[in-house]
């Protein structure tokens, strides 16, 4: 089973990396670029075939490893 799990920051964390992208989308001469968040995605394979066990090993995944839950944001979704 394949799942791909979308990390992102909280709305209202300072996010330095996408401001930088916003400046030099500007500076490449894209204009009308108001807002720029980063994230991070990843797509894992696993072995397991119930949807719901998957899913409680792939949320135990995120909030023990992959995503800082203070302040990022997390979606699962199986393939």
């Amino acid at each position: 089973m394949k799942a791909k799990i979308k990390v992102t920051l909280k709305n209202g964390v300072l996010d330095p990396q996408g401001k930088a992208i916003e400046g030099a989308l500007g500076s490449l001469g894209f204009g009308g670029v108001n807002g720029v968040r980063q994230g991070k995605y990843f797509e894992i394979e696993l072995a397991e075939t119930d949807n719901v066990k998957a899913e409680a090993t792939l949320k135990s995944m995120c909030e023990k490893l992959i995503a800082n839950t203070v302040i990022e944001n997390y979606e699962i979704e199986l393939a």
